[in-house]
């Protein structure tokens, strides 16, 4: 099935592109969570649309994402979280919570879809997460969790 990308996803492509993608994984995945919609002929409209709205929002160079990955690495985040007896939290700490946590340190605005976890944040201490900057750049940020 052809689809066109409305946001970045990891391994297939970035927004505004058309993809060729299994009929399953478009219509259970990327179509309910408007990651994508169908490709029409009319829908070319719309792919240059994204592909302006992409512009504005991502960064242009190589040198802008590794002055925000300077900014980013260089940044504390501490997360206060709810969290049991044993160390364990109640439920998990989400790419929106990382989010605002990095700009409440004092750290640039980053978009959740961005953020990487790469398994789920389910307990105290200090975890790594990645942020996609650019194709070419991801930055690493160090994470305290908390209890509140």
């Amino acid at each position: 099935m052809k689809i066109i990308l409305t946001h970045e996803v990891s391994g297939l492509g970035a927004a505004g592109e058309v993809v060729d993608v299994k009929d399953g994984y478009a219509r259970n995945y990327l179509i309910p969570r408007k990651f994508a919609i169908r490709w029409t002929k009319g829908g070319e409209k719309d792919v240059e649309q994204i592909r302006r709205a992409r512009k504005i929002h991502e960064i242009q160079t190589i040198e802008q994402a590794n002055q925000v990955k300077a900014q980013l690495e260089g940044v504390k985040v501490r997360l206060a979280v709810r969290a049991g007896d044993a160390g364990r939290l109640f439920g998990s700490v989400t790419p929106a919570d990382i989010a605002s946590a990095i700009k409440a340190a004092g750290g640039p605005e980053v978009d959740k879809r961005r953020i990487e976890v790469g398994s789920p944040i389910k307990s105290l201490g200090a975890h790594q997460t990645s942020v996609r900057l650019h194709p070419e750049v991801d930055a690493k940020v160090s994470i305290e969790v908390v209890a509140a």
